[in-house]
C-alpha cells in the first residue's frame, strides 16, 4: 500500500456556469496581479509616475505570454509547429482532428527572453532609465509570479517528475496512473519563494551597495540554478532528446546561468550606501 501517497484528481477549475474558470489561469492571474502591486511600490520607493507603471505591466505580460509560447514551439515542439504555424498563437489544434485546446505550451525560458526583450522597448518608449535598472527591479515580482505559474502546472498534472519508487509521492490520477513521482512543479514553486524573498530582501535592504544589474544577475544565476537541478527529478518534455547528457530545459539554463555570472562580476563601480 502507499501509505504516504497523495492521490492527485482536482477539477479542471471553478464552473462559473457560463464558463470555466482553469486553475491554470487562475495562478497567472495571481501572478500578473500581485506582480503588478509588487513593482507598485518599487516605483513608489523610487519615486517614478505609478502611470509609467501601466506600460510595463502590459510589456511584461504580452512578453511573457509571447515568449513563453514562442519558447515551447521552438525549444520543444517545432517539429509539429513548423507543419501548423496557424496554430502557434490559437487556442486550437486542426490535427488529427479540430479541438480546443486552450493556450496551452509555454516555456519559461522564452518568456526570459521576452521579458528582457520588451525591456529594451520599455526602456525607449517610456522610461528613459538603464534597461538594467529596469530588470534589477522586474526580477522581484518575476521571481514571485513562477511560484504560482508553477503551482498552476500541479492543478494541472502536466510538467511531472519522474517515479519515487517509493510510498512517498503524488499519484496523478489524471494521467491514468497508479504509482507516486516527485512533486517536481511544487518543488520549483517553493525555491521560487526563497528566491523571491531573498530578491526582495537584497532590493530592499542592500540594493544601493551593488552596482547596477547585480540583482538581474543574481537572480539569472539563482533561478536558472534551480531549474537545472528540479529537472533531474522532471520528465523529459521532449522525448527523442531524453537520452542526452543533460536535458533541453538544462542546456537552455546554462546560457542564463553564465550571463547572471556574468551580471553580478562584471568590471564596473560598486554603489555605496549614502
Amino acid at each position: 500500500m502507499l501509505f504516504n501517497a497523495i492521490h492527485w484528481n482536482p477539477s479542471e477549475g471553478f464552473d462559473l456556469g457560463f464558463f470555466t474558470l482553469h486553475y491554470y489561469s487562475l495562478m497567472f492571474l495571481i501572478a500578473f496581479g500581485l506582480g503588478w502591486y509588487i513593482m507598485k511600490s518599487i516605483y513608489v520607493r523610487e519615486g517614478i509616475e505609478i502611470e509609467k507603471l501601466d506600460s510595463l505591466f502590459i510589456y511584461t505580460v504580452l512578453a511573457t505570454l509571447i515568449g513563453a509560447r514562442l519558447g515551447h514551439v521552438i525549444f520543444y515542439d517545432w517539429d509539429y509547429f513548423q507543419h501548423h504555424l496557424l496554430e502557434i498563437f490559437l487556442p486550437v489544434r486542426f490535427e488529427p482532428e479540430f479541438q480546443f485546446t486552450g493556450f496551452r505550451g509555454l516555456a519559461s525560458h522564452g518568456a526570459a527572453i521576452g521579458i528582457i526583450t520588451a525591456m529594451f522597448l520599455y526602456k525607449k518608449r517610456v522610461l528613459d532609465k538603464p534597461v538594467l535598472w529596469t530588470l534589477d527591479r522586474v526580477v522581484i515580482p518575476v521571481a514571485c509570479g513562477g511560484i504560482f505559474v508553477r503551482i498552476g502546472n500541479f492543478m494541472n498534472s502536466e510538467i511531472i517528475g519522474k517515479p519515487t519508487h517509493s510510498d512517498y509521492g503524488v499519484i496523478f490520477a489524471k494521467l491514468g496512473e497508479n504509482f507516486p513521482r516527485h512533486p517536481a512543479q511544487l518543488y520549483e514553486s517553493a525555491c521560487y519563494v526563497l528566491i523571491f524573498v531573498f530578491l526582495w530582501y537584497l532590493y530592499w535592504k542592500t540594493e544601493k551597495r551593488f552596482k547596477i544589474g547585480y540583482i538581474f544577475g543574481m537572480f539569472l544565476v539563482l533561478l536558472w540554478t534551480v531549474r537545472f537541478f528540479i529537472e533531474f527529478i522532471k520528465e523529459a518534455q521532449v522525448e527523442e532528446r531524453a537520452t542526452w547528457l543533460l536535458n533541453t530545459g538544462q542546456w537552455l539554463s546554462v546560457p542564463f546561468i553564465l550571463a547572471g555570472f556574468y551580471f553580478m562580476y562584471r568590471p564596473g563601480k560598486q554603489r555605496r550606501t549614502a
